[in-house]
């Protein structure tokens, strides 16, 4: 070789060149897809929990109270920040199971549906805590509010309840109304309308029995 003679430079061959930089775009087309499912999952994990409170507690940390009865299931929160006496009175009935196979004895539709004082057979059921004292706050008896039943207006109560089917505002300051149903509204308009007896005031006892099946509370 000649001092004016260059050696020649290796040429490389272009089809692997594209092979290493297709590699190379596929690692990090890989790598973002990696991080992309784990942000997702991330994500979906994040809301199910949130649906998982969200289910069992409110916004506000309230309870909820789970209705399961022969004509299907609502929900309802219970306003323990405003009627602490009455909600804490309710959940500890829940608890020991007091509700479970009574019936809603009393019901109209437009009005209201009321449960909790007796069995299927006509046997009254009462409470084993006795009666409250009559709790006041701003609760109104809005469509679907649960209230606490009673022998009469400003009279507290023990275990019987009733729920509205409609707002019912003449029972505001009358009544303890302590909770509102936020699921399953059909479910309570369902038991209102059932055929009922008439005791002249548009309400009546079931011709079938309704039943409570549980009511159990969702987190507290």
């Amino acid at each position: 070789m000649s001092p004016t003679d260059k050696p020649r430079k290796r040429v490389g061959n272009p089809s692997q060149k594209l092979q290493k930089k297709s590699y190379k775009w596929m690692y990090i087309a890989l790598i973002l897809v990696v991080i992309v499912i784990a942000v997702v999952a991330v994500v979906v994990s994040q809301n199910l929990l949130s649906n998982t409170k969200k289910n069992n507690e409110t916004s506000t940390g309230n309870p909820v109270a789970v209705f399961d009865t022969t004509l299907g299931t609502f929900k309802v929160e219970l306003f323990k920040d405003k009627m602490p006496t009455t909600v804490n009175n309710f959940v500890k009935l829940v608890n020991a199971g007091f509700y479970n196979g009574l019936t809603f004895h009393r019901i109209g539709a437009n009005f209201m549906i009321q449960g909790g004082g007796y069995y299927p057979n006509g046997t009254r059921k009462s409470s084993p805590y006795g009666n409250i004292p009559f709790e006041t706050s701003d609760v109104k008896h809005v469509d679907g509010a649960i209230s606490m039943a009673s022998t009469g207006a400003k009279v507290g109560g023990s275990a019987e309840f009733f729920i509205c089917d409609g707002a019912q505002t003449f029972l505001d300051g009358n009544y303890a109304a302590f909770g509102v149903t936020i699921e399953g509204i059909d479910v309570v308009r369902s038991i209102a309308a059932q055929p009922h007896s008439d005791s002249g005031d548009g309400t009546g006892q079931p011709t079938t029995d309704i039943i409570i099946n549980s009511i159990t509370i969702a987190s507290s």
